[in-house]
C-alpha cells in the first residue's frame, strides 16, 4: 500500500540550510508542497537555494540566521510570518564538530559545538514555539540529532554531549509544548554519506567502520526523506518526544 505524504499549505523554516543535509531536506520539504525559508549565516549560499528551488516549482525564501543568537533567531522567524502568516514546521539543523582527544579539546571549541548544536535548538525552538503558541494552531519541530546522542565514539566528545542534550531537549519541548499542539521530535541519522566524508569512507579506516554497520553500506540523504517527511507532516499526528534512528543497525550491532 502506498502512502503520499503532502506538506502543502504548510511554511517550514530549515537551519543550516546552506549546504549539506540543511540543503537537502530544504529542497525535499519543497518539493513535497511546503513554503520554505532556507535559513543559515551564508546569505549568498542562501539566495541561490532559494532560486533553485524556485526554478524547480517550489517556494523559498532566503533567511540570514545565526542560531546562536536570540535576536537572529527571533528575527529569521519574524522574517517567515511577515511573508507567509505563520511558521508549521521547523527543522533545527544546524550543526558543527570537530575531532579532537577530549584531553587536547579547545575551551572555545567545546563552547562553540555547544552554542550551535544546542543552544542554537533551544533558541530556534523556543522563538518557533512562542510564534506558533500565539498563533493557536500548533506546529512540529524537528531536531537533527544523531546516533552519537545515543552511543558514543572517540574524538568527538563535545559532539556527542551536544547531541545527547538535544535528545534530552526535544522530550522537553514535547511535553510543556504539548498543549499548545506543538509536536516535537529528534532525526538521529547514523553514518551519512555527503561530500564532506566521502573521501574518509573510502579509505581503509572509513571501510572498516562500516563493516560495523549491520546493513554493511552507508547511509544516503534519500534514506532520511521518508522521516523527515513522516515527522513534519500529520502522518505523525500523535508522535512526539521521540527519537528516530535512521542508521542500518548501528546502535543495535554488538559492541
Amino acid at each position: 500500500m502506498s502512502f503520499t505524504v503532502t506538506l502543502e499549505g504548510r511554511t517550514a523554516l530549515v537551519t543550516g540550510a546552506s549546504q549539506g543535509l540543511g540543503a537537502h531536506f530544504a529542497q525535499k520539504l519543497a518539493a513535497s508542497g511546503a513554503k520554505v525559508a532556507v535559513a543559515a549565516r551564508k546569505r549568498a549560499d542562501c539566495e541561490a537555494l532559494a532560486e533553485r528551488i524556485c526554478a524547480d516549482g517550489g517556494t523559498a525564501m532566503a533567511v540570514t540566521l545565526d542560531v546562536t543568537d536570540s535576536l537572529s533567531a527571533e528575527g529569521a522567524l519574524d522574517s517567515v510570518i511577515q511573508a507567509w502568516g505563520r511558521l508549521d514546521i521547523l527543522v533545527n539543523n544546524a550543526g558543527v564538530t570537530s575531532t579532537k582527544a577530549l584531553l587536547e579539546e579547545e575551551e572555545a571549541v567545546w563552547d562553540r559545538i555547544m552554542d550551535t548544536n544546542l543552544k542554537g535548538a533551544f533558541l530556534m525552538g523556543q522563538a518557533a514555539a512562542r510564534a506558533m503558541a500565539r498563533d493557536g494552531k500548533g506546529g512540529t519541530i524537528v531536531n537533527v540529532a544523531s546516533i552519537l546522542g545515543h552511543r558514543v565514539a572517540g574524538h568527538v566528545s563535545a559532539y556527542c554531549a551536544s547531541k545527547a542534550g538535544l535528545v534530552q531537549l526535544t522530550k522537553s519541548m514535547a511535553l510543556e509544548w504539548a498543549r499548545h499542539k506543538i509536536r516535537a521530535n529528534a532525526l538521529c541519522p547514523g553514518y551519512v554519506e555527503t561530500d564532506l566524508n566521502r573521501d574518509f569512507f573510502a579509505s581503509e579506516a572509513g571501510g572498516a567502520l562500516v563493516k560495523r554497520i549491520p546493513y554493511r553500506r552507508l547511509g544516503q540523504v534519500s534514506d532520511l526523506d521518508g522521516p523527515l517527511l513522516f515527522l513534519c507532516s500529520d502522518a505523525s499526528a500523535y508522535v512526539t518526544g521521540t527519537s528516530l534512528v535512521v542508521d542500518g543497525g548501528h546502535l543495535v550491532s554488538s559492541l
